[in-house]
């Protein structure tokens, strides 16, 4: 059943396809972050094990919130790993195994890429599909993104 929350079924449509984008890049970035967990080492091994853990959880809610932003609108959510990667943005190194300078500045430069990715959706999400709750819910997640990066780049130096 189509919502009827003052949008239109078009609009409806292009929020949840703009909303499917985000969904595959937090999914992809969620796996990268994961990986990098999985695999660091060094001399700051546990402080950055932990560091990617606590971003990681934090990608885990906001995929779930984003598909469910999608149900709401009143469309299917994609669930697969070959649908992620066909709408992600975002690129995988798969067989690569970064140094910890690397995750760090792989990880910045792909947080840094969705907020400015969400900084050109939000004004869709306001002019162009009336769809004000999507432009506010997406601002959350660029506001998290933010500090995200904000920590990251704190290790650059």
């Amino acid at each position: 059943m189509t919502p009827n929350i003052g949008i239109s079924p078009a609009n409806l449509k292009k929020s949840s396809a703009i909303l499917a984008t985000i969904l595959s890049n937090e999914m992809t970035l969620y796996v990268k972050t994961r990986k990098f967990h999985w695999n660091i080492s060094g001399n700051s091994f546990m402080e950055l094990h932990k560091l990617f853990e606590d971003q990681y959880r934090i990608l885990e809610a906001n995929i779930d919130e984003v598909a469910e932003r999608i149900s709401q609108l009143g469309e299917k959510t994609i669930g697969t790993m070959k649908e992620f990667i066909e709408n992600s943005t975002l690129k995988e190194s798969p067989k690569e195994y970064a140094s910890q300078k690397h995750m760090l500045e792989e990880l910045l430069k792909n947080h840094e890429q969705l907020v400015t990715e969400f900084r050109d959706y939000i004004p869709v999400f306001e002019n162009e599909t009336n769809d004000a709750g999507s432009a506010d819910f997406v601002t959350g997640l660029l506001q998290e993104h933010e500090k995200m990066a904000w920590v990251l780049r704190r290790y650059q130096v």
